[in-house]
């Protein structure tokens, strides 16, 4: 084997109490493709972030090509060859892909004066990687998967040789996710060295050449991608055996909330037209679709944060003029926003007041917080929820993903909702983490609560739904029960291709 390009060695790091990498060490070939694998919270984030020089390591070393990188130092990370493409994408939605890829590079004059080399780079690296985009389109009108492509273009601009990626498909379709790793492996075919960071296992079984894992910030195994199974790495990924749970028939009781021709109308479009369907209590309702076709909306208008147009709304059978945020909660809706870290928390607020936000007059005295109660508030939900990685005063975005999102529903069902919102509950979750979430959603049905499920996830919906409907271009399909789904009528469906006869299920 030659000599690698990128060496990781004895690599600890301490945040406080929590060990978050303790005495990692791992190689990367030229032109090949390595996987870190690991749940939520494993470890796997902070040992890049070292890599990159975002945080200084307490032991141990970064060697590249032969030559330690100095800690701490992202510009000699990037002087060295590494890009890193982070999972929330740091790019300036207001300015053009040119101006997004350069910026950073030279100084502003310098830039102006050689727009049109820096252009001709970015083509030529464009047509190179068939990573392609219009250099003078604005990165705010670009899709989520183009956006990925101008993150992964500004790293190779800079002469990147080794390429970071952090959860790179967290954020894609299923079809986006396809192109990016057949454009990655083409890379690999180039000669460039790649990491990538995943909880998923059938992309990393698809891309990687070698898989490392990461369990509770220590290095348990690695594996090759040929001689491993997705059932090995599970178990080493979370330590034990993961089954996901299974939804059991139940009779669904009163209808709780039911939408009747609802329409909601931005900027003379209409993102949701004349949606009907019906919830009752203790069952899942799953709303499948493509991203962008009106579910988040939909999400939104059912918690208050969004008025509709026209068409009704009854909850517990009575009309709803108007449902604000407070309205909401003190009907009783919880809701699992699909944005976690925009919409679901406050990352530089503790635990414990995200816990509470959304419950401030049950937390307060006189005008003022009790702190004290809802400190033992966010600990009830800790403890009941398995939130790992914090205590109630830590800040919400030292969390996993995995963890923040268990926190987010805790803080709705510890108290029993009678409906639950929930919006792409397991998006960019660990295998353990979503079994984790699958089980509560299932315990709040049989406790009465009404569900209401919006995934992109096939499997997910037909796992926990007991009838689901299909949202294409803001319209929602009559209901089927989910012993008549497949993945095949799924999509159909999806593409806006059901049948007049399905019958409306009630």
């Amino acid at each position: 084997m030659s000599a690698a390009v990128l060496e990781i060695q004895h690599v600890s790091k301490r945040f406080g109490d929590n060990l978050a990498n303790d005495d990692i060490s791992l190689s990367l070939q030229k032109g090949e493709i390595v996987a870190l694998l690991g749940e939520n919270g494993a470890g796997k984030t902070t040992l890049m972030s070292i890599l990159f020089g975002h945080y200084m390591p307490d032991s141990g070393r970064v060697v590249i090509d032969g030559q330690e990188l100095p800690p701490g130092k992202p510009r000699a990370a990037i002087r060295a060859g590494i890009g890193m493409v982070h999972q929330h994408f740091s790019l300036a939605p207001n300015l053009t892909v040119l101006d997004n890829v350069t910026t950073g590079t030279e100084s502003l004059w310098s830039f102006r004066a050689r727009k049109g080399e820096a252009r001709q780079k970015l083509l030529s690296i464009s047509e190179r990687f068939g990573l392609k985009v219009d250099p003078d389109a604005r990165l705010g009108d670009l899709s989520v998967g183009e956006q990925q492509r101008v993150e992964i273009l500004k790293a190779l601009y800079n002469d990147a040789r080794i390429l970071v990626l952090d959860e790179p498909t967290a954020v894609l379709t299923q079809i986006e996710a396809q192109k990016l790793f057949s454009i990655l492996k083409d890379m690999a075919a180039q000669g460039l060295s790649l990491i990538f960071i995943s909880h998923k296992l059938d992309e990393v079984m698809n891309a990687a050449d070698r898989i490392v894992v990461l369990r509770g910030g220590r290095q348990v195994a690695e594996r090759k991608a040929a001689e491993t199974s997705k059932t090995e790495l599970a178990e080493l990924m979370v330590g034990r055996t993961v089954t996901r749970p299974q939804r059991e028939a139940s009779t669904p009781g009163e209808i709780v909330l039911e939408s009747a021709g609802i329409t909601v109308r931005e900027n003379g479009v209409d993102t949701l037209k004349a949606v009907d369907f019906r919830l009752r209590a203790g069952e899942v309702l799953g709303i499948i679709g493509v991203s962008g076709n009106g579910q988040t909306v939909l999400a939104q208008l059912l918690s208050g944060t969004r008025a509709r147009t026209s068409g009704d709304l009854l909850l517990f059978g009575k009309p709803i003029d108007t449902l604000s945020v407070a309205d909401a909660v003190f009907a009783g809706i919880g809701r699992i926003p699909e944005d976690r870290n925009k919409d679901g928390a406050i990352g530089e607020m503790a635990i414990w007041e995200n816990a509470i936000l959304e419950r401030l007059p049950a937390f307060s005295r006189h005008g003022l917080v009790d702190r004290k109660s809802g400190m033992a508030y966010a600990q009830k939900i800790i403890d009941q929820f398995d939130v790992r990685g914090g205590t109630p005063s830590s800040r919400i975005r030292l969390l996993s993903g995995g963890n923040m999102q268990k926190l987010i529903l805790g803080r709705n069902l510890i108290n029993r909702p009678r409906i639950l919102i929930a919006a792409q509950p397991a998006r960019g979750l660990d295998e353990g983490a979503v079994a984790a979430v699958h089980e509560r959603i299932l315990e709040a049905r049989r406790q009465g609560t009404a569900v209401l499920l919006i995934s992109e996830d096939l499997d997910e919906v037909m796992a926990l739904a007991d009838r689901i409907q299909a949202i294409v271009g803001g319209r929602l399909s009559p209901p089927i029960p989910a012993e008549e789904a497949s993945a095949q009528k799924l999509g159909l469906m999806m593409a806006g291709e059901w049948a007049q006869e399905f019958s409306h299920a009630v």
